[in-house]
Formats: structure tokens, sequence, C-alpha cells
């Protein structure tokens, strides 16, 4: 029997307007699909039925994931594609596995020889990276800071001398209530001669990408609010 394949579905990242966002094949590639891989099943069912799904919601089969998922339950998860049934794994928004669950489920699917057909659609850390006009040739995304703020500002020192070093863009995210906070903390720890990004509510309507010398973010009054941030420190 031929085995179903794993598809790592892109979700908007909150503009509800989904062509200028999700390609129509993801929108037919999601009608083929009965079980999903999901953080949320409230936020993923709205998603799908925004695509215009023509599956009946009660028929289809949901299954939560998190950074915790244990491999055994993982495996639990992905049966149906040894049956020949396709999988559907979203993330809350953006692409599965960046800045998100998944890469375990993506690798035990690799393990049993389950076909994984990524599907383009906003990866908010790469179109961040697209419009920061820093180094797009040598990159790191490090995931989130430390909560503390000795240990960010730590952390934030060896990045700021990373990057005069080596001349790469270092890109993080934080939590949404601790934007401004951290905001704070890089005008503190990073070197005065080095670029900031801050690429907020990437495709909403309200988006906002700026890039200037952190000499300059300090002069500004800007509060960031409790909204999805991406930061990128470069040369």
């Amino acid at each position: 029997m031929q085995k179903g394949n794993l598809y790592l579905i892109p979700v908007s990242l909150g503009n509800y307007d989904l062509t200028r966002t999700i390609p129509p094949y993801v929108h037919q590639v999601i009608q083929l699909i009965d079980y999903y891989l999901v953080e949320n099943i409230k936020s993923a069912l709205a998603f799908l039925k925004s695509t215009g799904i023509n599956k009946n919601p009660a028929e289809l089969r949901f299954n939560l994931i998190s950074l915790e998922t244990s491999p055994a339950r993982i495996n639990e998860y992905i049966k149906p594609a040894l049956s020949g049934n396709h999988i559907g794994l979203l993330s809350e928004a953006g692409v599965p596995c960046v800045a998100d669950p998944g890469s375990e489920v993506v690798s035990i699917a690799h393990e049993k020889n389950i076909r994984v057909i990524p599907l383009t659609g906003p990866s908010s850390v790469i179109l961040a990276l697209m419009a920061s006009g820093l180094n797009g040739q040598n990159f790191l995304f490090t995931g989130y800071l430390p909560a503390d703020k000795n240990r960010r500002n730590r952390s934030l020192a060896e990045i700021s001398s990373d990057v005069l070093r080596t001349g790469k863009t270092v890109i993080f995210i934080e939590a949404p209530h601790r934007n401004d906070k951290l905001f704070e903390s890089i005008l503190e720890s990073v070197n005065r001669n080095l670029k900031l990004c801050i690429a907020k509510n990437i495709t909403l309507d309200d988006e906002f990408i700026k890039t200037k010398y952190i000499h300059q973010w300090k002069k500004e009054k800007i509060i960031l609010g409790k909204t999805p941030v991406i930061y990128l420190i470069g040369r």
C-alpha cells in the first residue's frame, strides 16, 4: 500500500485575506487531508474553514502537538500515513517547524519513509530578513532570549560581539508581553554602531518594518506593545 504524505501547511500570520498570503495550491491540498497535527484545535479549524475546506469539520481528526510531545505519541499520530492517509501539520501562525513545534514529527516521518512536502506560505522570520537590508547570506536564528534581564543583557552583548566579528545577521523573537523590555535591553547592551531591524505585524495592514543604527533607535520613542515582533541585529 502506498503511504500518505505529511504536508507542512503554512498558516496566515494574522491577515485573514488569504489571497495575500496563502497560494491557491495550499487550498487544493487541504481538500485531500482528513488528519491534522496542530497546536490548537480551535484556531486550526478556524483557519481551515477560512480556506474554504469542503469537508465536514466533524469528520476531521486532530491531534495536539507541542515541543514536549513525546516521540511515542508522535508515532501514534502519524500511523494513518502508513495506511495511505495524508496528514497535515499546522502551526499557530506562519510555517511549521520554524520557531514552532513540528521538527520531531518531520524527523520521525523521514525515519518511516513518509514523504514530507513543505508548502509555500508566509514565514515571519524569512520575510523580516528579506526586508531588513541586513546580511542574508550569513544569518543565525536564535529563537527566544532569556527572560531574566541580566541573562538577557549578557546574551545580547554576546550577540553584539559575534555580529561585529563575523558580519552575520542574528534574528530572534520574544513573547509579545516582553517586547518593550527586550527593546530596552537591546539599546543597553548592543554596540551603538550595529543595526537593529524591528519587523512588527508582518503582512498585516499596520505592518511596521524599520532598520536603523542602535544610536538612532536611542533617539526614538517607540512602544512595541503586545504584538508579534521579529528582531534582527546586523552590520
